[in-house]
């Protein structure tokens, strides 16, 4: 399928599905603390959907067990919540994606278990400034390599590395629509933005280099060299100016 561009309507389902995803890690952020197992931060985003009348986006998509991800330091993407009992100074990464009336949103951040050291906090500061960086650079008639190159360029900047094998997405009535967005390129490559296309910016930025591995349960991406990652994301559409963010915290 190629590259979708949205009607009015259609993004304005598409806002409404946001809501729902920036409602949820609105709870979820005010919720992580020390002694907290991953799989409780789990069950609350569910209890959450429900009450919202609102489906995953993960659960069961590819055989995926849970509602959330949740990624705890050296982790980048994909963590499978379970047992894992979260510490003071951890860095947890909460993505997560849900479906109302037939559109999805999918958003992520990263926060801090209690005190966190000033190196995770200045880490998580610059992928947010990444994916800040990224929006800035998604208008119309720009090329998606703007994207690429902005959220890159942010980030090694600030001394890190962006994931290379893991990259934003379209979205739409699907999770994952075309194009593929990622986090390293040229500026003025790529497709040509326009107005009404809908898409899942998405930097994971490390403190080491930019390689990983995946974990022994076939999902989890963690860092090769061991080092702390850091994944921010908004779903956005393409406007006749700024780009309008749908999962605005």
């Amino acid at each position: 399928m190629g590259i979708v561009i949205k009607s009015e309507r259609e993004i304005q389902a598409m806002r409404e599905a946001g809501g729902v995803v920036a409602t949820v890690l609105e709870v979820l952020k005010l919720q992580v603390g020390p002694g907290m197992r991953t799989k409780e931060l789990d069950a609350i985003a569910e209890g959450e959907l429900e009450k919202l009348g609102a489906k995953s986006s993960f659960k069961g998509y590819q055989g995926f067990p849970a509602a959330l991800c949740v990624s705890v330091n050296d982790e980048v993407v994909h963590g499978i919540p379970g047992e894992r009992v979260l510490a003071e100074g951890d860095i947890v990464s909460l993505d997560f994606g849900a479906i109302f009336n037939g559109f999805q949103g999918d958003a992520a951040l990263t926060v801090g278990v209690g005190e966190v050291t000033s190196q995770a906090r200045e880490l998580m500061e610059a992928t947010r400034g990444a994916l800040e960086a990224g929006i800035a650079a998604a208008r119309d008639e720009a090329r998606l390599g703007d994207i690429s190159a902005a959220i890159q360029g942010y980030a090694e900047s600030k001394g890190y590395s962006v994931v290379r094998e893991y990259c934003g997405h379209g979205i739409g009535r699907e999770m994952h629509e075309e194009p593929q967005i990622p986090n390293f390129g040229l500026p003025g490559t790529g497709p040509v933005l326009k107005k009404g296309m809908t898409l899942a910016l998405e930097p994971m930025v490390n403190i080491g280099g930019w390689r990983t591995r995946l974990g022994g349960n076939h999902w989890t991406v963690l860092t090769a060299d061991g080092s702390l990652s850091a994944h921010f994301e908004n779903t956005i559409a393409i406007t006749d100016g700024e780009a309008e963010v749908l999962t605005a915290l």
